[in-house]
């Protein structure tokens, strides 16, 4: 189906990415111990966050196409967004920009707690993605290390919203698959565009096949690891319980799968049409996980 370009310029599909906002809500729900449904100032201020998110990089992703939109008509899938195919002009673009960031900041501002500021945190991740945006995403690794400080900067953000603290574990396992992931798109933007990459983005040509495929593995298992240690602290075993262990093998199998995705199926260059059913197997795996979770969580002894 074909959405209207004032829509579509939004990139809707992406907004799956904010679901890390309500990684905190998941975990402190559960801690909590009673019914999750009577916390509901909490699901409140994640639901802002999180709508916060969506209309603020949304603003982003506009202006991003506004600065690529020469680029984008050199590349066979993102030459039909619509800017850069002409179905929206600029100046309608960058007003529908401001409305977004405009209500992402006024969304946030509504879900402070004294643990800290949703607003400053949705005004920094933009700070960071239009730094991105002009200037960043051209220079070698510094491009995937911003990605994945916007994935960080959603699960702080999250963790502001509910009022309390998040694991050291769960931080820094964000980090390393959002890195994961941002790579797995470089080496997918490098396999759909070949010797044309560099006239798509100017620091593609630095990165390497071999280079990517050595990163994302480390970065896999880095993933995984950080998973597991999260499971098995001490401290998330006080409070949450010995369950979550018995999730890792849902998490090994989802970063295999993409890995396979990736390398062999030339897929990757968008994590969230993947977790959206572009590939049944993963999308799946994510909805036995999320069940898997709750189910010990929630259910769970």
């Amino acid at each position: 189906m074909t959405l209207p370009p004032l829509i579509a310029t939004l990139r809707p599909h992406q907004w799956v990415k904010n679901v890390f906002v309500g990684a905190a809500l998941l975990f402190t729900l559960a801690e909590l111990g009673d019914d999750p449904l009577s916390h509901t100032a909490e699901i409140t201020r994640v639901a802002l966050a999180v709508a916060a998110f969506c209309l603020a990089s949304s603003s982003i992703y506009i202006i991003n196409d506004v600065l690529d939109a020469e680029s984008d008509r050199k590349h066979p899938e993102k030459c039909k967004r619509p800017i850069a195919s002409g179905t929206l002009s600029v100046s309608k673009a960058l007003v529908l920009s401001l409305i977004c960031l405009g209500s992402s900041a006024w969304l946030a501002s509504q879900a402070r707690t004294e643990e800290g500021s949703v607003l400053f945190v949705v005004l920094g991740y933009a700070l960071l993605n239009l730094l991105y945006s002009l200037r960043l995403k051209h220079i070698v690794l510094v491009d995937v290390f911003c990605i994945a400080a916007g994935f960080l900067l959603r699960v702080v953000a999250g963790a502001y919203a509910v009022g309390r603290p998040i694991s050291e574990w769960l931080v820094i396992c964000t980090f390393f698959l959002a890195l994961f992931l941002a790579l797995c798109k470089r080496h997918a933007e490098l396999e759909l565009l070949g010797d044309d990459s560099s006239g798509h983005r100017r620091n593609l040509q630095e990165y390497s096949i071999g280079f990517l495929n050595q990163t994302t593995a480390i970065l896999a298992a880095c993933s995984v690891l950080t998973y597991a240690m999260y499971a098995m602290d001490a401290g998330t075993v006080k409070r949450l319980g010995p369950g979550l262990i018995y999730t890792v093998p849902f998490v090994v199998f989802g970063i295999f799968r993409y890995l396979l995705l990736v390398q062999t199926r030339g897929g990757g260059g968008s994590p969230s049409k993947v977790l959206l059913g572009g590939d049944a197997a993963f999308a799946l795996n994510g909805i036995l996980w999320f069940l898997t979770t709750c189910g010990i969580l929630f259910l769970g002894d």
